[in-house]
C-alpha cells in the first residue's frame, strides 16, 4: 500500500514551507503572518490534485471506513429520566464528531437483558460503525471483554477496570476531585466527615469513595460512610462535614437542617461529588462540590476513538473536575 501523504509532501510540491501548509488546511493566520492569495491557491491545488486529507480520522475512514462512530447507551436518553445526566456528553460527543466530519449511529435496539441494554445480541448492529462509544453508570463485563476479544474499536465514556484487557477510556479523576473537598474542609476545621452513598458497583463511585478514604487518613479525621443519608445519625457521630455522591442527597439535607433549625454551613457542611442521576428538590440549594467535565468528556472521548481507530492504541485518560464554590462549606461553629 503506497505511504500516506503529509504535510511536509504537500509542502514540499507547493514549494512552501510546513507552517504555510497547516495555515492554509486550518484557515486560520498566526499572529501577523499573512499568506499571499496565491500562495493559498497553490497550497489548496495542490492538496486538490493528491486527494490529501489532513485529519488523521478523515484519512482513514475515507480510505477503509464508512465515516460513522456508534454512541451505545446503557439506559435510555430520550426523554431524560437520568436529570438530564447524558446531554452534555452527548453534546461534547455531537460537536468533536461534526469537528471530524463523522456521522453519529446510536444504538437503540439493543435488547435488555432485566433493566439493562446489552450491546451484544442476535441483532446487534454494533459492527456497522467503524468504532463506537460506550456511555453509562456501570457497563457490562461481558460485553468489554467481548469488544475486547473481537477487535471492535470502542472507547468508554468513565473509567473501567480491566475486562480481559486494559479498556481505552476517558473519565474523571472523581479520586482528586474528592480529596481536594476534604482538604478545603480540613483547612476550615472539620474534623468529623461522612460520605453519603453507594461507593461501589460503579467505578466512578468506588473513585469517588477511595479518594475520600484516602484523604481522611492522610489528615487523621474522622470519617465514616453511610449508603443513605440520616440527619440524626450523622449528629450524633459528630459529623460536621458532609459529602454526597448524589445531588439530591445533598439538597436534601441542607433543607432538612434548615428545617431543624441548623445553619449550613455553620452546623453542618454539604459538599457534593457532581453526581445528579436524580431530580433534586425544587429549592434552590447552592451546593458547594465539584463540577464533572461532561462535555469536555465526550469531546476527548471521540478524538481517543480516533487514536484507536488510527493507531490502535489503548487510550486511558481521566480529565479533571473544576471545583464548585457554593454556599454550602464554610468553617464549623466551636
Amino acid at each position: 500500500m503506497a505511504r500516506r501523504l503529509t504535510q511536509q509532501d504537500i509542502a514540499r510540491m507547493a514549494g512552501v514551507s510546513q507552517a504555510t501548509v497547516s495555515l492554509v488546511l486550518n484557515n486560520r493566520k498566526d499572529g501577523n503572518v499573512r499568506i499571499a492569495a496565491e500562495t493559498r491557491a497553490q497550497v489548496l491545488e495542490v492538496i486538490r490534485k493528491t486527494g490529501y486529507v489532513a485529519n488523521p480520522i478523515a484519512r482513514r475512514m475515507r480510505d477503509r471506513h464508512n465515516r460513522i462512530l456508534g454512541v451505545f447507551t446503557y439506559e435510555a436518553v430520550f426523554p431524560s429520566t437520568h436529570a438530564n445526566f447524558y446531554q452534555s456528553f452527548l453534546e461534547g460527543i455531537e460537536e468533536q464528531a461534526e469537528e471530524v466530519g463523522c456521522d453519529l449511529l446510536l444504538f437503540t435496539s439493543a435488547k435488555a437483558t432485566g433493566e439493562r441494554r446489552r450491546i451484544f445480541g442476535d441483532d446487534s448492529r454494533v459492527r456497522l460503525a467503524d468504532g463506537s462509544l460506550l456511555l453509562g453508570r456501570t457497563v457490562d463485563r461481558d460485553d468489554l471483554t467481548q469488544l475486547l476479544a473481537e477487535s471492535i474499536p470502542y472507547v468508554s465514556i468513565g473509567r473501567r477496570d480491566d475486562a480481559g484487557g486494559p479498556v481505552p477510556h476517558v473519565g474523571a479523576d472523581y479520586r482528586t476531585a474528592v480529596r481536594d473537598l476534604v482538604d478545603r474542609a480540613v483547612a476550615l476545621g472539620h474534623r468529623g466527615f461522612a460520605y453519603v452513598g453507594s461507593g461501589g458497583g460503579a467505578e466512578s463511585s468506588a473513585d469517588r469513595l477511595r479518594g475520600f478514604r484516602e484523604a481522611v487518613a492522610a489528615h487523621g479525621v474522622q470519617g465514616m460512610h453511610v449508603e443513605t443519608p440520616q440527619l440524626d445519625q450523622l449528629r450524633e457521630a459528630g459529623v460536621t462535614a458532609v459529602l454526597t455522591e448524589e445531588v439530591s442527597d445533598g439538597a436534601a439535607l441542607v433543607l432538612a437542617g434548615r428545617e431543624r433549625g441548623l445553619s449550613v454551613p455553620g452546623d453542618l457542611a454539604v459538599l457534593s461529588l457532581g453526581a445528579a442521576t436524580r431530580s433534586a428538590p425544587d429549592d434552590d440549594v447552592a451546593l458547594t462540590g465539584f463540577r464533572i467535565p461532561r462535555r469536555e468528556m465526550g469531546r476527548r472521548a471521540v478524538q481517543a476513538l480516533t487514536e484507536v481507530l488510527e493507531n490502535g492504541t489503548t487510550p486511558q485518560e481521566l480529565l479533571p473536575c473544576e471545583f464548585v464554590e457554593g454556599s454550602t462549606l464554610g468553617a464549623p461553629r466551636l
